[in-house]
């Protein structure tokens, strides 16, 4: 799907064509016949208009004639029916320059555009550089929204955990832990995107576009840090959590050998004594009484003195 708009009198308004100034947004479903017509009616290579496709897209930039190309990485929720899958992943937003519009393909909807399109009231689009550098505020903006629900959904689960070891709660924990290698992946990507762009003025950015883009650097770093030390709380979370339940497992095994050795000393007795051999108590009327206190005696004892030992 294929939507044009553009600003007229700070109102946002779509279009059925492409027009100067427009912005070209294209958006799932996605059609090869549409890719064709726009790559025609705008003169755009129709690889810049596919690269999104590919969902492992590196971040870069680009140039052939007069188009030029940025694809940047943004979050979106995973909509897999896989129960172990990650809930976020990263996907590919390309970004294409030409000399009248300004074209950003997504192979996913997700929040960054639509936050864009919120504000593109107030955008210029005369001023291309500027409405680059919006979308991606916009991404670094989803990138520390995303990271927030993320850390909010781990502590929520960690509470769950001390209060009951179940195998869901650390199945979800292993989901948040995947969304967050994507997450490290993709921010850490985007921070060399931006550096490269900054070193290299590929877009022709002025004085005021510069500092803006060094902000942009320095929120996405933050959005990086957020991200690291996430997981490394995450793992370090998870470690203790498998140490807790070895520790655990280890005590109910220990208390099962102690119950084992307690009660085997009772069956031998009672074992010995039931033998068809003669033991001396063949006619006595309290042999049953003798050999059940001699057991419980044994019991006792061996029980006592794996208390004294703090084994059991």
């Amino acid at each position: 799907m294929i939507q044009y708009f553009i600003n007229i009198n700070q109102k946002t308004v779509q279009t059925p064509k492409p027009e100067h100034g427009t912005w070209v947004n294209v958006l799932p479903p996605l059609k090869q016949e549409e890719f064709t017509e726009l790559s025609e009616t705008l003169n755009i290579p129709i690889d810049f208009l596919t690269d999104s496709l590919d969902i492992d897209e590196r971040t870069r930039f680009e140039e052939e004639g007069n188009v030029r190309l940025i694809v940047i990485k943004t979050p979106t929720e995973n909509n897999s029916f896989n129960e172990s899958d990650a809930y976020y992943i990263t996907i590919p937003v390309c970004i294409i320059l030409t000399d009248d519009q300004i074209v950003t393909v997504n192979s996913f909807e997700n929040a960054a555009m639509k936050k864009f399109l919120n504000t593109f009231q107030n955008r210029h689009p005369d001023k291309k550089n500027m409405m680059v550098l919006k979308v991606f505020e916009k991404v670094v903006q989803n990138f520390m929204e995303n990271l927030k629900e993320i850390n909010s959904r781990r502590n929520g689960l960690e509470q769950k955990l001390y209060t009951a070891n179940r195998n869901e709660y650390l199945l979800q924990l292993m989901r948040i832990q995947k969304s967050l290698v994507y997450f490290v992946t993709a921010l850490r990507s985007n921070e060399l995107l931006f550096m490269k762009l900054e070193r290299t003025n590929f877009l022709g950015l002025n004085d005021h576009e510069k500092e803006f883009l060094a902000d942009l650097i320095v929120d996405n770093a933050q959005a990086l840090e957020m991200a690291n030390i996430y997981t490394n709380i995450l793992s370090s979370t998870l470690d203790a959590f498998a140490s807790i339940i070895a520790n655990n497992q280890n005590d109910v095994l220990k208390r099962l050998s102690v119950i084992t050795i307690v009660l085997t000393f009772p069956v031998l007795i009672s074992s010995l004594f039931g033998m068809n051999v003669p033991s001396g108590f063949e006619h006595s009327p309290y042999a049953f009484y003798i050999v059940a206190i001699l057991s419980l005696g044994v019991s006792l004892a061996i029980g006592y003195f794996f208390l004294r030992k703090k084994i059991f």
